[in-house]
């Protein structure tokens, strides 16, 4: 006999709430994933039903739900039907056919680093690909098999036993799927090109359910496709990267007051205006952390792929006072963990880009102007780290892979290079998040402004899709690759089922 349940013993203290809940659902007869399984969306039970034991479906209140659907800006996740952990492409096709014959709201989530609500993250079924972790180098042909559902760490980690690397994220705890498949700006751009100029292979399940390898030599259009693509033409399970030697390299993190700001911005100007060696990188970000008052922090990540830098290319920087410096001989991905790019783990976030074409006097003067007006202003509304980063690579770095402009789909311009100037914003208070975005979008458009009276070509630069905000037109990323793509969209998924979970649509 099931035990009775009364809902009057649980008048007590908001504390023994929850353990009233549980004396509930025992009653009814089940855990509480089973309760959640019976009043969600058969599909979920269709997905457990079919799938093999190297896969598993889980529910609300289970820990490996919640892992599946967080992300890295909170503003990204939502409560989905379900989360389900594949573990082998057989069970994402399986998967994938079930939501497309049901029409069921899906996403695919990798590192869960996108600040895009939706692009990763659903409200029906939420296909978690952290099971995909392989690591495989071929020292034969210099390559490396890597699986979708780790982290650009996770891979500089695996790799460094061998001596080699790959051309991946440059901040910690980037996924390797949606980085890679939105084009790829690495440490290593200059001297190699963006991710996708380095990919040989591609496991695929197709919208269909079909489970391909794709290749320039097996399907030289889908491959295009792919590479910066998105989402668009099914889940990529495997990547097959070319590899290259790598040594230890040098660098770290240097932080600065504010009264910094100018000097570290004349800096960053300089370093993008006369610095030529390939392998000497930086980041120079104006931010502001607002924890009561509003407190202005320069950071400048210093790059040089080698032990040790020639003399003089980091000299400006080095010879300003700081408030911390990490700046050493050390692995890659070591560089890469210095970052602090997850002190904000968990806030709610927001990307912007403008495609500067040269850091000129008036374009870091605007950059510097909106990061002092913004940094203060935001503070009244939740807005706790404001962020504009002064970044950018060689003006060839788009060429130096000798690939053409139809190779990617992204960058579908190689003739000149476009800084992907980065903007990011953090907040707390949901109620804030349209007047936050609404000040990022305007604070982009004054800097791109700025820079269309300086003369500059902004229309031809390409948005960094791993950049760009919801809403931006697909012409500002893709240009004139757009058709090619969709019309390879209407021949790959004509049934459109890509089109059920989120990211940028041909």
């Amino acid at each position: 006999m099931k035990p009775m349940f009364n809902l009057r013993r649980c008048s007590a203290p908001t504390i023994v709430l929850t353990l009233c809940f549980l004396s509930a659902v025992r009653a009814l007869g089940g855990s509480p994933s089973m309760l959640a399984a019976r009043a969600r969306d058969p599909i979920c039970k269709q997905i457990s039903e079919a799938i093999s034991s190297a896969s598993n479906v889980y529910y609300p209140l289970h820990p490996n739900y919640e892992t599946a659907i967080s992300h890295w800006a909170s503003s990204s996740s939502q409560r989905s039907d379900c989360a389900v952990w594949p573990g082998s492409a057989v069970d994402v096709a399986k998967i994938l056919q079930i939501v497309a014959s049901t029409r069921t709201p899906f996403a695919v989530r990798g590192g869960g680093h996108t600040a895009n609500p939706g692009f990763s993250s659903t409200t029906g079924v939420h296909i978690f690909m952290k099971r995909f972790s392989e690591v495989t180098y071929n020292s034969g042909d210099n390559t490396v098999v890597i699986g979708a559902g780790l982290n650009w760490d996770d891979v500089y980690a695996a790799l460094e036993p061998h001596g080699v690397n790959v051309v991946g994220g440059r901040v910690t705890g980037v996924g390797v799927a949606g980085f890679t498949l939105g084009g790829g700006y690495s440490w290593k751009t200059n001297q190699y090109g963006l991710t996708v100029d380095t990919i040989t292979a591609f496991e695929l399940v197709k919208p269909n359910g079909d489970i391909v390898t794709v290749t320039e030599n097996s399907d030289p259009e889908l491959f295009f496709g792919l590479k910066g693509g998105g989402n668009n033409f099914g889940i990529v399970t495997k990547f097959t990267l070319k590899t290259h030697p790598q040594t230890q390299v040098w660098g770290g993190l240097m932080t600065f007051d504010a009264f910094k700001q100018e000097r570290v911005a004349a800096a960053a100007r300089k370093f993008f205006s006369e610095v030529t060696d390939p392998k000497a990188s930086i980041i120079a970000a104006l931010n502001t952390l607002n924890v009561v008052v509003s407190l202005p922090i320069v950071s400048v990540t210093l790059f040089y792929d080698g032990p040790s830098p020639p003399p003089g290319i980091f000299d400006d920087f080095l010879a300003i006072s700081h408030l911390s410096k990490d700046i050493k001989p050390r692995s890659f991905v070591s560089v890469v963990q210095a970052s602090p790019s997850n002190l904000t783990y968990g806030t709610r976030g927001a990307f912007h880009s403008v495609p500067i074409l040269e850091y000129s006097e008036a374009v870091v003067k605007a950059i510097l102007n909106e990061s002092k007006f913004w940094g203060p202003k935001l503070n009244l509304k939740s807005g706790i780290f404001i962020s504009y980063s002064i970044e950018g690579f060689l003006p060839n770095a788009h060429a130096v892979s000798g690939k053409s402009i139809e190779s990617a789909a992204y960058p579908p311009i190689r003739s000149k290079t476009h800084h992907p100037f980065f903007l990011y914003f953090a907040w707390t208070i949901a109620g804030n998040d349209a007047h936050i975005r609404d000040a990022i979008e305007q604070s982009a458009r004054r800097i791109t402004d700025v820079a269309r009276a300086d003369g500059q070509d902004i229309d031809s630069g390409a948005i960094y899709p791993n950049y760009a905000p919801p809403g931006t037109p697909l012409e500002e990323m893709y240009d004139s690759n757009l058709g090619r793509l969709r019309a390879l969209r209407a021949v790959v998924d004509p049934d459109r089922v890509m089109d059920l979970c989120g990211g940028w649509k041909f």
